[in-house]
């Protein structure tokens, strides 16, 4: 499996993503545009985690995607955002015109050095690039359970420390926010299942290790008999001004 199939599975489970993926604190948004901007743009927006975010932080705020059944899936949830066919690598907007491009969950599918050219190029000086990743917090020892049982060799992935940026962005600003998102069991198991390794398993080996989920669920003191799983997250933020 390459790395663009991987990249391009979300639309196959985009209702498993929406109903499992947790959002975001409002407090990232609130960081990355402590002031209220024009236009705030949101490229790989999946069904709009972040974007619903961003909408108290712009007047405006624009969905860039490349898979047509998460945008499908993103204009529904967040009504009356415009959303356009994209990449990173190509953004379809002018030059200068945005104030905050994000990358949630994003950018290591983006080439970070034709992305961050290209994001130079849509941002107007001065304006923000911010890359955020959810990373749950396996300090928990159920949550390091899971991890030990969905875990896969996904390197680019795990680059939310020290993600790679090409220039003209340097020395950016970073930021952690620890919170908690509570959700019941099957959007637990969505969220699992919404994950792009797991997504293109064979169906006998997706199931199986749904099932491993499951039981981990049904087992752990922590977590067994719960109406809601409490998923603990680290949300990692780095943000660069554009020169």
């Amino acid at each position: 499996m390459t790395f663009e199939q991987h990249a391009h599975s979300f639309g196959a489970a985009a209702d498993a993503y929406e109903r499992g993926r947790p959002g975001y604190p409002a407090s990232v948004a609130e960081w990355l545009a402590p002031d209220r901007v024009a236009r705030a743009v949101d490229v790989g927006a999946g069904t709009g985690k972040f974007t619903a975010t961003l909408l108290p932080r712009a007047a405006s705020v624009t969905a860039v995607e490349p898979d047509a059944a998460m945008r499908e899936r993103l204009s529904a949830v967040v009504p009356g955002v415009e959303v356009l066919e994209g990449t990173g690598e190509a953004i379809p907007l002018p030059d200068s015109g945005a104030d905050l491009v994000t990358f949630a969950q994003s950018w290591h599918w983006v080439d970070p050095v034709a992305g961050a050219a290209e994001v130079a190029r849509v941002l107007r000086p001065g304006g923000v690039l911010g890359l955020i990743w959810n990373v749950r917090d396996e300090s928990e020892p159920w949550s390091e359970r899971l991890g030990d049982i969905i875990r896969r060799p996904e390197s680019r992935v795990t680059e939310y420390d020290r993600p790679i940026v090409g220039a003209p962005f340097h020395d950016g600003e970073y930021r952690a926010f620890t919170w908690v998102h509570e959700q019941s069991r099957s959007d637990f198991l969505d969220m699992v299942a919404s994950r792009s390794y797991v997504i293109v398993l064979p169906v006998a080996e997706r199931d199986a290790l749904l099932r491993d989920v499951a039981d981990l669920l049904d087992t752990d003191p922590a977590t067994a008999g719960k109406a809601t799983i409490a998923v603990p997250y680290v949300t990692h933020v780095h943000r660069y001004v554009r020169p």
